[in-house]
């Protein structure tokens, strides 16, 4: 059975498996393993011979096609070319995607760092101006094996799978429906009355954890959930506390940002939206990943009656939200 076909895709990954992968790509490892904090896909730092340590990820079986995966890889790699601080993947005889046991494995240089801090002005503005710069070589070209951020794809597919997996408690499911099949029709009339936006390539899930403090500067991580969406997609993530302290935190973004790349202002409307998005498909995320052995151990209180009595109620505050605020963050500085 293949790792595609099973329910625990990482049951034969050994610390041999991983040990022989990356020898098979030309470093010879000391033996040390050290697994790092990781659900989505396997992340562990590997001790090589004569040489930094290295972090080898393993990617999840049938989560995404080898293209998409390259892709992520090729927007990296754009980055760093434009001496972007981003940790980008080996290139190694022309490739950064390889194969070992039917396991899909990039690897990455160590890079030390500590947690971003975002309560401090001049990091945001300088959050900001990396963002821009992000922003400027992302709106080079497109994707076209990624996603697209938008209702179809983060809310109703979502839902449906949700409804599908038959986790709801029974007298919890009718009530699911109702509030998720009215808040996605909301959704998608916000998006409407928004209109068009640019699509950009971001890094698609730029909150702190995948953001390092070096010292001298940020450091972006992880660009495994990239994709294309709007611009504030970026940047709504670094915000946090009260109504008048995000809207200040915006601006001090926005004033970094701008100095590389224009911000269309219309895309303040979709800050909610978005978060509510984000809502939605992250309990479908815990959901689809639910079989797997680590997600119990590391998400206990899922599936309990209580978890979904409260996302059904953060649901219905969000609809609230969003049908009685014409504009949640305005902008008139």
């Amino acid at each position: 059975m293949s790792p595609h076909e099973e329910q625990t895709p990482y049951q034969h990954l050994t610390p041999d498996t991983i040990l022989h992968a990356v020898e098979a790509v030309g470093f010879p490892c000391n033996g040390t393993l050290l697994a790092l904090n990781s659900y989505e896909n396997r992340v562990y730092q590997i001790g090589i011979d004569d040489g930094a340590p290295l972090i080898g990820k393993f990617y999840r079986s049938g989560r995404w096609s080898d293209a998409a995966i390259r892709e992520e890889h090729h927007f990296c790699l754009e980055l760093q070319e434009q001496e972007l601080p981003v940790i980008a993947p080996l290139r190694l005889n022309g490739n950064t995607l390889f194969t070992h046991q039917g396991y899909r494995f990039a690897l990455y240089p160590r890079q030390g760092g500590r947690p971003a801090e975002l309560d401090n002005t001049e990091h945001l503005e300088q959050l900001g101006r990396l963002l821009g710069r992000l922003h400027a070589v992302g709106a080079l070209r497109s994707y076209r094996h990624r996603l697209t951020l938008n209702v179809a794809n983060w809310g109703h597919g979502s839902v449906a799978h949700i409804l599908a997996a038959n986790l709801l408690p029974p007298g919890l499911q009718r009530h699911y429906q109702a509030v998720s099949s009215t808040l996605l029709d909301t959704l998608q009339a916000a998006f409407a009355a928004v209109g068009s936006v640019r699509l950009l390539r971001l890094h698609g899930d730029c909150h702190a954890g995948n953001l390092l403090w070096t010292g001298s500067g940020f450091m972006l991580v992880d660009f495994d959930d990239t994709c294309l969406g709007p611009a504030i997609q970026d940047l709504w993530l670094a915000l946090s506390g009260l109504l008048h302290e995000q809207r200040g935190q915006l601006y001090h973004l926005l004033q970094g940002y701008e100095t590389f790349y224009r911000f269309d202002q219309r895309e303040v409307a979709l800050i909610e939206p978005l978060r509510t998005l984000r809502m939605i498909h992250h309990a479908a995320w815990l959901a689809r990943r639910w079989r797997d052995p680590a997600f119990p151990k590391a998400f206990p209180w899922f599936n309990a009656p209580r978890y979904w009595e409260e996302h059904i109620l953060a649901l219905q505050e969000q609809l609230s939200l969003l049908q009685t605020a014409a504009e949640p963050m305005p902008m008139d500085w």
